[in-house]
Protein backbone atom coordinates (compact mmCIF):
# COMPACT_ATOMS: atom_id res chain seq x y z
CA UNK A 1 0.00 0.00 0.00
CA UNK A 2 1.52 3.29 -0.83
CA UNK A 3 1.91 6.18 1.50
CA UNK A 4 0.40 9.64 1.52
CA UNK A 5 1.56 12.80 2.82
CA UNK A 6 0.77 16.64 2.92
CA UNK A 7 2.91 18.87 0.98
CA UNK A 8 3.59 22.39 2.16
CA UNK A 9 4.26 22.81 -1.32
CA UNK A 10 1.53 21.85 -3.32
CA UNK A 11 -1.03 21.97 -0.71
CA UNK A 12 -2.66 18.62 -0.31
CA UNK A 13 -1.87 14.84 0.14
CA UNK A 14 0.39 13.08 -2.48
CA UNK A 15 1.42 9.55 -3.00
CA UNK A 16 4.97 9.59 -1.67
CA UNK A 17 7.52 8.38 -4.27
CA UNK A 18 11.20 8.55 -3.36
CA UNK A 19 13.80 9.37 -5.75
CA UNK A 20 15.51 5.85 -5.27
CA UNK A 21 13.51 2.77 -4.68
CA UNK A 22 13.57 1.66 -1.36
CA UNK A 23 15.62 4.67 -0.16
CA UNK A 24 14.47 8.05 1.73
CA UNK A 25 16.73 11.20 2.23
CA UNK A 26 15.30 13.54 5.09
CA UNK A 27 16.11 16.61 6.34
CA UNK A 28 14.97 18.22 9.69
CA UNK A 29 15.48 21.53 10.95
CA UNK A 30 17.15 21.07 14.63
CA UNK A 31 17.76 22.44 17.63
CA UNK A 32 19.30 26.30 18.15
CA UNK A 33 21.16 24.90 21.13
CA UNK A 34 21.68 28.39 23.03
CA UNK A 35 18.73 27.99 25.84
CA UNK A 36 17.42 24.17 27.61
CA UNK A 37 14.67 22.50 25.04
CA UNK A 38 11.08 23.31 25.79
CA UNK A 39 8.01 21.17 25.06
CA UNK A 40 7.07 22.76 21.68
CA UNK A 41 10.89 21.81 20.25
CA UNK A 42 10.15 18.52 20.65
CA UNK A 43 7.11 18.21 19.24
CA UNK A 44 8.68 19.23 16.06
CA UNK A 45 11.45 16.87 16.54
CA UNK A 46 8.90 13.72 17.82
CA UNK A 47 7.04 14.62 14.75
CA UNK A 48 10.62 13.88 12.51
CA UNK A 49 11.23 10.76 14.48
CA UNK A 50 7.85 9.15 14.48
CA UNK A 51 7.54 10.10 10.38
CA UNK A 52 11.20 8.48 10.16
CA UNK A 53 9.50 5.26 12.06
CA UNK A 54 6.62 5.17 9.44
CA UNK A 55 8.78 4.90 6.38
CA UNK A 56 11.08 2.06 7.79
CA UNK A 57 7.73 0.30 8.67
CA UNK A 58 6.73 0.78 5.23
CA UNK A 59 10.28 -0.92 4.49
CA UNK A 60 12.02 1.76 3.51
CA UNK A 61 15.64 2.84 4.76
CA UNK A 62 15.79 6.02 5.74
CA UNK A 63 19.08 8.68 5.57
CA UNK A 64 17.86 10.90 8.36
CA UNK A 65 20.38 14.37 8.67
CA UNK A 66 19.15 17.05 11.67
CA UNK A 67 21.31 19.67 12.19
CA UNK A 68 22.44 22.04 15.11
CA UNK A 69 22.66 25.52 14.94
CA UNK A 70 25.26 26.53 16.94
CA UNK A 71 25.91 30.07 15.21
CA UNK A 72 23.79 32.55 12.63
CA UNK A 73 20.48 32.71 13.89
CA UNK A 74 19.32 36.23 15.27
CA UNK A 75 16.80 36.67 17.98
CA UNK A 76 13.27 37.17 15.87
CA UNK A 77 14.52 35.36 12.67
CA UNK A 78 15.80 38.71 11.37
CA UNK A 79 18.70 39.33 9.49
CA UNK A 80 19.38 42.49 12.46
CA UNK A 81 20.08 42.15 15.86
CA UNK A 82 21.89 39.53 18.21
CA UNK A 83 22.67 35.99 17.71
CA UNK A 84 20.90 33.59 19.96
CA UNK A 85 24.23 32.27 21.10
CA UNK A 86 25.73 35.67 21.77
CA UNK A 87 23.03 36.24 23.94
CA UNK A 88 23.12 33.06 26.05
CA UNK A 89 26.98 33.42 26.34
CA UNK A 90 26.68 36.99 28.15
CA UNK A 91 23.65 36.19 30.33
CA UNK A 92 25.74 33.01 31.71
CA UNK A 93 28.86 34.54 31.02
CA UNK A 94 30.51 32.16 28.78
CA UNK A 95 31.98 31.44 25.50
CA UNK A 96 29.32 31.01 22.89
CA UNK A 97 31.18 27.25 22.13
CA UNK A 98 30.54 26.86 25.86
CA UNK A 99 27.03 27.19 25.87
CA UNK A 100 26.60 25.57 22.71
CA UNK A 101 28.20 21.97 23.71
CA UNK A 102 26.28 22.21 27.04
CA UNK A 103 22.89 22.90 25.19
CA UNK A 104 23.82 20.11 22.59
CA UNK A 105 24.51 17.64 25.27
CA UNK A 106 21.01 18.50 26.94
CA UNK A 107 19.55 18.06 23.68
CA UNK A 108 21.25 14.78 22.72
CA UNK A 109 20.28 13.90 26.41
CA UNK A 110 16.65 14.27 26.28
CA UNK A 111 16.58 12.58 22.64
CA UNK A 112 17.31 9.67 24.02
CA UNK A 113 15.05 9.76 27.45
CA UNK A 114 12.45 10.07 24.75
CA UNK A 115 13.19 7.09 22.79
CA UNK A 116 14.20 9.20 19.20
CA UNK A 117 16.14 7.05 16.92
CA UNK A 118 19.72 8.93 16.41
CA UNK A 119 19.95 10.50 13.25
CA UNK A 120 22.44 9.05 10.66
CA UNK A 121 24.00 12.31 11.27
CA UNK A 122 24.01 15.77 13.55
CA UNK A 123 26.09 18.10 11.64
CA UNK A 124 26.67 21.45 13.47
CA UNK A 125 26.89 24.89 11.30
CA UNK A 126 30.55 25.77 12.80
CA UNK A 127 31.75 22.81 11.48
CA UNK A 128 30.52 23.56 8.02
CA UNK A 129 31.54 27.24 7.41
CA UNK A 130 33.96 25.87 4.12
CA UNK A 131 31.03 24.30 2.70
CA UNK A 132 28.44 27.82 3.25
CA UNK A 133 31.22 29.57 1.60
CA UNK A 134 31.53 27.66 -1.59
CA UNK A 135 27.58 27.65 -1.81
CA UNK A 136 27.96 31.31 -1.33
CA UNK A 137 30.46 31.45 -4.09
CA UNK A 138 28.71 29.98 -6.01
CA UNK A 139 25.38 32.23 -5.71
CA UNK A 140 27.55 34.85 -6.47
CA UNK A 141 29.03 33.47 -9.59
CA UNK A 142 24.95 33.21 -10.92
CA UNK A 143 24.24 36.53 -10.11
CA UNK A 144 21.86 35.51 -7.30
CA UNK A 145 24.20 37.17 -4.51
CA UNK A 146 26.12 40.62 -4.10
CA UNK A 147 28.92 41.63 -1.86
CA UNK A 148 28.65 45.00 0.24
CA UNK A 149 30.38 46.04 2.51
CA UNK A 150 32.16 42.55 3.57
CA UNK A 151 28.46 41.22 3.64
CA UNK A 152 26.95 39.11 1.15
CA UNK A 153 22.90 39.39 0.58
CA UNK A 154 21.01 37.18 -2.00
CA UNK A 155 19.15 39.07 -4.70
CA UNK A 156 14.95 38.19 -3.93
CA UNK A 157 14.23 39.95 -7.31
CA UNK A 158 16.41 37.20 -8.87
CA UNK A 159 14.24 34.02 -8.04
CA UNK A 160 10.97 34.35 -9.59
CA UNK A 161 10.25 31.43 -7.65
CA UNK A 162 10.56 32.97 -4.34
CA UNK A 163 7.42 32.83 -2.17
CA UNK A 164 5.94 29.16 -3.51
CA UNK A 165 6.27 27.67 -0.55
CA UNK A 166 4.15 30.21 2.16
CA UNK A 167 1.95 31.34 -0.59
CA UNK A 168 3.55 35.33 -0.45
CA UNK A 169 4.58 36.06 -4.08
CA UNK A 170 7.25 38.36 -4.24
CA UNK A 171 4.96 41.68 -5.07
CA UNK A 172 2.34 41.16 -1.81
CA UNK A 173 5.79 40.65 0.17
CA UNK A 174 7.63 43.81 -1.15
CA UNK A 175 4.48 45.57 -1.11
CA UNK A 176 3.68 44.72 2.74
CA UNK A 177 7.23 45.00 3.96
CA UNK A 178 7.20 46.58 7.56
CA UNK A 179 10.90 46.15 8.03
CA UNK A 180 13.40 49.13 7.86
CA UNK A 181 15.65 49.47 4.55
CA UNK A 182 18.82 48.52 5.53
CA UNK A 183 21.18 50.88 3.31
CA UNK A 184 23.19 47.91 1.97
CA UNK A 185 20.35 46.05 0.49
CA UNK A 186 19.12 46.15 -2.94
CA UNK A 187 15.54 45.48 -1.99
CA UNK A 188 13.93 45.42 1.88
CA UNK A 189 13.64 41.70 1.26
CA UNK A 190 17.43 40.59 0.63
CA UNK A 191 18.57 38.61 3.32
CA UNK A 192 22.42 38.03 4.89
CA UNK A 193 24.04 35.38 3.58
CA UNK A 194 27.23 36.32 5.43
CA UNK A 195 27.28 38.63 8.09
CA UNK A 196 30.25 41.47 8.77
CA UNK A 197 30.02 42.74 12.66
CA UNK A 198 33.36 43.04 14.41
CA UNK A 199 31.67 42.69 18.00
CA UNK A 200 30.24 39.12 16.98
CA UNK A 201 32.62 37.07 19.39
CA UNK A 202 32.52 33.98 16.69
CA UNK A 203 34.61 35.12 13.00
CA UNK A 204 35.76 33.24 10.32
CA UNK A 205 37.60 34.05 7.37
CA UNK A 206 35.78 34.62 4.10
CA UNK A 207 36.60 36.13 0.59
CA UNK A 208 34.58 38.85 1.83
CA UNK A 209 36.18 39.87 5.30
CA UNK A 210 35.83 38.20 8.28
CA UNK A 211 32.21 37.32 9.36
CA UNK A 212 29.74 34.68 10.21
CA UNK A 213 27.31 32.96 8.00
CA UNK A 214 23.40 33.93 8.20
CA UNK A 215 21.14 31.47 9.42
CA UNK A 216 19.68 30.12 6.09
CA UNK A 217 22.57 29.68 4.51
CA UNK A 218 23.45 26.77 7.03
CA UNK A 219 20.71 24.29 5.93
CA UNK A 220 21.10 24.60 2.50
CA UNK A 221 24.74 23.75 2.69
CA UNK A 222 24.73 21.23 5.03
CA UNK A 223 21.73 19.26 3.52
CA UNK A 224 23.83 19.39 -0.09
CA UNK A 225 26.60 17.78 1.37
CA UNK A 226 25.07 14.89 3.09
CA UNK A 227 21.73 14.49 1.35
CA UNK A 228 22.70 15.97 -2.70
CA UNK A 229 21.14 18.62 -4.54
CA UNK A 230 17.88 17.43 -4.87
CA UNK A 231 16.32 15.11 -1.66
CA UNK A 232 12.91 13.44 -0.69
CA UNK A 233 11.67 14.83 2.42
CA UNK A 234 12.34 18.51 4.17
CA UNK A 235 10.55 19.29 8.09
CA UNK A 236 10.33 21.26 10.32
CA UNK A 237 7.67 23.61 12.30
CA UNK A 238 5.16 25.91 11.06
CA UNK A 239 7.47 28.91 11.45
CA UNK A 240 9.79 27.96 9.72
CA UNK A 241 7.83 27.97 6.58
CA UNK A 242 8.21 31.96 6.37
CA UNK A 243 11.60 33.07 6.09
CA UNK A 244 13.92 29.99 6.65
CA UNK A 245 12.32 27.45 4.49
CA UNK A 246 11.50 29.90 2.05
CA UNK A 247 14.69 31.65 1.79
CA UNK A 248 16.53 28.09 1.52
CA UNK A 249 14.54 27.12 -1.22
CA UNK A 250 16.02 30.14 -3.29
CA UNK A 251 19.57 29.55 -1.86
CA UNK A 252 20.14 26.13 -2.43
CA UNK A 253 17.76 26.28 -6.34
CA UNK A 254 19.92 29.21 -7.21
CA UNK A 255 22.85 27.41 -6.52
CA UNK A 256 21.98 24.10 -8.49
CA UNK A 257 19.10 25.16 -10.86
CA UNK A 258 17.76 22.11 -9.80
CA UNK A 259 14.66 20.88 -7.48
CA UNK A 260 15.55 21.66 -3.65
CA UNK A 261 13.06 19.11 -2.04
CA UNK A 262 9.77 16.83 -3.43
CA UNK A 263 7.87 17.00 0.14
CA UNK A 264 7.97 19.50 2.56
CA UNK A 265 6.25 18.67 5.84
CA UNK A 266 5.59 21.39 8.62
CA UNK A 267 4.25 20.68 12.28
CA UNK A 268 1.74 23.49 13.84
CA UNK A 269 2.28 25.11 17.11
CA UNK A 270 1.79 23.87 20.54
CA UNK A 271 -0.35 25.86 22.65
CA UNK A 272 -0.32 25.72 26.46
CA UNK A 273 -3.73 25.86 28.33
CA UNK A 274 -5.00 27.16 24.91
CA UNK A 275 -2.58 29.93 25.02
CA UNK A 276 1.09 30.34 23.09
CA UNK A 277 3.53 29.40 25.70
CA UNK A 278 5.11 32.21 27.23
CA UNK A 279 6.82 33.24 30.53
CA UNK A 280 5.39 35.98 31.48
CA UNK A 281 2.24 33.96 31.47
CA UNK A 282 4.07 31.04 33.56
CA UNK A 283 3.08 28.62 31.37
CA UNK A 284 6.25 27.93 29.46
CA UNK A 285 7.96 24.25 30.01
CA UNK A 286 11.07 22.94 28.97
CA UNK A 287 11.34 19.19 29.02
CA UNK A 288 13.18 19.13 32.22
CA UNK A 289 10.66 21.33 33.75
CA UNK A 290 8.09 17.88 33.23
CA UNK A 291 10.20 15.26 34.57
CA UNK A 292 11.04 16.74 37.33
CA UNK A 293 7.07 16.79 37.99
CA UNK A 294 7.55 13.00 38.07
CA UNK A 295 5.75 12.26 34.58
CA UNK A 296 7.09 9.63 32.94
CA UNK A 297 9.32 10.82 29.25
CA UNK A 298 7.52 8.23 27.31
CA UNK A 299 3.92 9.87 28.54
CA UNK A 300 5.57 13.21 27.29
CA UNK A 301 5.92 11.34 24.08
CA UNK A 302 3.07 10.07 23.64
CA UNK A 303 1.16 13.39 24.33
CA UNK A 304 3.39 15.22 22.14
CA UNK A 305 2.74 12.44 19.22
CA UNK A 306 -0.42 11.66 19.89
CA UNK A 307 -2.45 14.30 17.58
CA UNK A 308 -1.99 15.01 14.38
CA UNK A 309 0.93 16.65 13.23
CA UNK A 310 -0.85 19.38 11.08
CA UNK A 311 -3.40 19.90 14.13
CA UNK A 312 -2.86 22.30 16.65
CA UNK A 313 -2.03 20.40 20.16
CA UNK A 314 -3.13 22.41 23.29
CA UNK A 315 -0.87 21.07 26.09
CA UNK A 316 -1.59 20.82 29.45
CA UNK A 317 -1.23 19.33 32.68
CA UNK A 318 -4.05 17.06 32.98
CA UNK A 319 -3.66 16.02 29.34
CA UNK A 320 -0.21 14.68 30.20
CA UNK A 321 -1.92 12.54 33.13
CA UNK A 322 -3.69 11.37 30.93
CA UNK A 323 -1.58 10.03 28.47
CA UNK A 324 0.65 8.87 31.51
CA UNK A 325 -2.34 6.26 32.45
CA UNK A 326 -2.70 5.53 28.64
CA UNK A 327 0.83 4.31 28.64
CA UNK A 328 0.77 2.33 32.25
CA UNK A 329 -2.46 0.68 29.60
CA UNK A 330 -0.07 0.10 27.22
CA UNK A 331 2.63 -1.12 29.10
CA UNK A 332 -0.16 -3.59 31.58
CA UNK A 333 -0.99 -4.94 28.01
CA UNK A 334 2.40 -5.88 26.55
CA UNK A 335 3.54 -7.16 30.72
CA UNK A 336 0.38 -9.86 30.31
CA UNK A 337 1.53 -10.92 27.07
CA UNK A 338 4.60 -11.45 27.96
CA UNK A 339 4.23 -13.85 30.93
CA UNK A 340 4.48 -16.93 31.05
CA UNK A 341 0.96 -18.08 30.36
CA UNK A 342 -1.17 -21.19 32.22
CA UNK A 343 -2.69 -23.57 30.44
CA UNK A 344 -6.02 -21.99 28.81
CA UNK A 345 -8.68 -23.11 29.80
CA UNK A 346 -11.61 -24.65 27.56
CA UNK A 347 -13.17 -22.70 24.97
CA UNK A 348 -9.77 -21.19 23.66
CA UNK A 349 -9.55 -19.56 20.44
CA UNK A 350 -8.08 -21.12 17.56
CA UNK A 351 -5.59 -19.89 15.18
CA UNK A 352 -8.02 -18.68 13.01
CA UNK A 353 -9.74 -15.93 15.60
CA UNK A 354 -6.53 -14.72 17.13
CA UNK A 355 -5.35 -14.10 13.47
CA UNK A 356 -8.59 -12.45 12.36
CA UNK A 357 -7.77 -10.18 15.34
CA UNK A 358 -3.96 -9.74 14.18
CA UNK A 359 -5.09 -8.89 10.85
CA UNK A 360 -7.91 -6.61 11.48
CA UNK A 361 -5.33 -4.57 13.64
CA UNK A 362 -2.39 -4.13 11.13
CA UNK A 363 -4.84 -3.32 8.19
CA UNK A 364 -6.80 -0.35 10.38
CA UNK A 365 -2.83 0.81 11.82
CA UNK A 366 -1.84 0.58 8.56
CA UNK A 367 -4.56 2.62 6.37
CA UNK A 368 -4.11 5.29 9.19
CA UNK A 369 -0.60 5.78 9.26
CA UNK A 370 -0.73 5.40 5.09
CA UNK A 371 -2.94 8.35 5.48
CA UNK A 372 -0.66 10.93 6.02
CA UNK A 373 0.70 9.55 9.33
CA UNK A 374 -2.82 9.73 11.23
CA UNK A 375 -1.81 8.54 14.58
CA UNK A 376 -4.91 8.77 16.63
CA UNK A 377 -6.63 6.78 14.04
CA UNK A 378 -3.56 4.38 14.14
CA UNK A 379 -3.70 4.62 18.36
CA UNK A 380 -7.64 4.21 17.98
CA UNK A 381 -6.39 0.62 16.32
CA UNK A 382 -4.03 -0.16 18.55
CA UNK A 383 -6.33 0.14 21.65
CA UNK A 384 -9.28 -1.70 20.01
CA UNK A 385 -6.44 -4.31 19.08
CA UNK A 386 -5.81 -4.83 22.98
CA UNK A 387 -9.89 -4.61 24.25
CA UNK A 388 -10.02 -7.68 21.50
CA UNK A 389 -6.66 -9.43 22.75
CA UNK A 390 -7.83 -9.04 26.64
CA UNK A 391 -11.12 -11.18 25.52
CA UNK A 392 -9.23 -14.02 24.75
CA UNK A 393 -8.05 -16.80 26.51
CA UNK A 394 -4.26 -17.91 24.99
CA UNK A 395 -1.82 -19.93 25.61
CA UNK A 396 1.65 -19.53 24.84
CA UNK A 397 1.58 -19.66 21.10
CA UNK A 398 -1.44 -17.03 21.06
CA UNK A 399 0.30 -14.81 23.68
CA UNK A 400 3.88 -14.73 21.19
CA UNK A 401 1.50 -14.25 17.99
CA UNK A 402 -0.13 -11.19 19.80
CA UNK A 403 3.00 -9.72 21.44
CA UNK A 404 4.93 -9.91 18.36
CA UNK A 405 1.92 -7.83 16.60
CA UNK A 406 2.11 -5.37 19.19
CA UNK A 407 6.07 -4.55 19.05
CA UNK A 408 5.10 -3.97 15.26
CA UNK A 409 3.21 -1.12 16.02
CA UNK A 410 5.33 -0.05 19.12
CA UNK A 411 8.49 0.08 16.24
CA UNK A 412 5.98 2.97 14.78
CA UNK A 413 5.08 4.50 18.16
CA UNK A 414 7.96 4.61 19.53
CA UNK A 415 7.07 4.13 23.35
CA UNK A 416 10.24 2.27 25.29
CA UNK A 417 8.25 -0.72 27.22
CA UNK A 418 10.61 -2.33 29.24
CA UNK A 419 10.38 -6.10 29.58
CA UNK A 420 9.36 -6.90 32.92
CA UNK A 421 12.45 -8.45 34.03
CA UNK A 422 13.38 -10.60 36.28
CA UNK A 423 12.41 -10.23 40.17
CA UNK A 424 15.00 -10.54 43.06
CA UNK A 425 14.67 -13.43 45.51
CA UNK A 426 13.02 -11.20 48.17
CA UNK A 427 9.97 -10.27 45.86
CA UNK A 428 9.77 -13.87 44.72
CA UNK A 429 9.70 -14.98 47.99
CA UNK A 430 7.26 -12.73 49.54
CA UNK A 431 4.72 -13.51 46.46
CA UNK A 432 5.40 -17.39 46.93
CA UNK A 433 4.23 -16.56 51.04
CA UNK A 434 1.15 -14.49 49.76
CA UNK A 435 -0.25 -17.36 47.28
CA UNK A 436 0.72 -19.89 49.85
CA UNK A 437 -1.79 -17.53 52.51
CA UNK A 438 -4.32 -17.28 49.74
CA UNK A 439 -3.94 -21.49 49.29
CA UNK A 440 -4.61 -21.44 53.32
CA UNK A 441 -7.61 -18.46 52.99
CA UNK A 442 -5.46 -16.46 55.09
CA UNK A 443 -7.10 -13.55 53.73
CA UNK A 444 -4.93 -11.27 56.60
CA UNK A 445 -1.66 -12.58 55.42
CA UNK A 446 -2.20 -12.10 52.20
CA UNK A 447 -3.51 -8.67 52.10
CA UNK A 448 -0.32 -7.76 54.31
CA UNK A 449 1.85 -8.94 51.98
CA UNK A 450 0.47 -7.41 49.15
CA UNK A 451 1.11 -4.08 50.95
CA UNK A 452 4.46 -4.77 51.18
CA UNK A 453 5.22 -5.71 47.62
CA UNK A 454 3.28 -2.11 46.96
CA UNK A 455 6.06 -0.34 48.99
CA UNK A 456 8.47 -2.13 47.00
CA UNK A 457 7.12 -1.06 43.66
CA UNK A 458 5.20 -4.17 42.67
CA UNK A 459 1.56 -3.92 42.18
CA UNK A 460 -0.72 -8.02 42.14
CA UNK A 461 -3.34 -8.53 40.29
CA UNK A 462 -5.64 -11.37 41.44
CA UNK A 463 -7.18 -12.51 38.14
CA UNK A 464 -9.60 -15.74 36.75
CA UNK A 465 -6.28 -17.05 34.72
CA UNK A 466 -4.15 -16.50 38.11
CA UNK A 467 -1.93 -13.71 39.62
CA UNK A 468 -0.30 -11.42 37.89
CA UNK A 469 2.26 -8.69 39.31
CA UNK A 470 3.69 -5.60 37.43
CA UNK A 471 6.49 -2.92 38.32
CA UNK A 472 5.03 0.94 39.23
Amino acid sequence: MPIFLYNTLVKTNQEFKPLHDGKVLMYNCGPTVYSHPHIGNFRSFLFADTLRRCLEFKGFAVTQIMNITDVGHLLEDQDEGEDKMEMAARREKKDPRQIAQFYTDEFMEITGLLNCLPASKYPRATEHINEMIELIQKLIGRGYAYVVNNAVYYDITKFPGYGKLSGNPLDQLQAGARIEVHPDKKNPMDFALWKHDPKHAMQWDSPWGKGFPGWHIECSAMSAKYLGETFDIHTGGEDNIFPHHECEIAQSEGASGKKFVNYWMHVRHLLVDNEKMSKSKGNFYTIKDILNKGFSPMALRYLLTSTHYRQPLNFTLESLGAAQTAVQRLLDFRARLQEQALPAPDGQPGAETISCVIDNAITKFENAMDDDLNISEALAAVFDFMREANKLSLDKTGSARLLATFDRFNVVMGLKIEEKGLLDSEIEGLIRQRNEARKNKDFAAADKIRNDLKSKGIVIEDTPQGMRWKKI
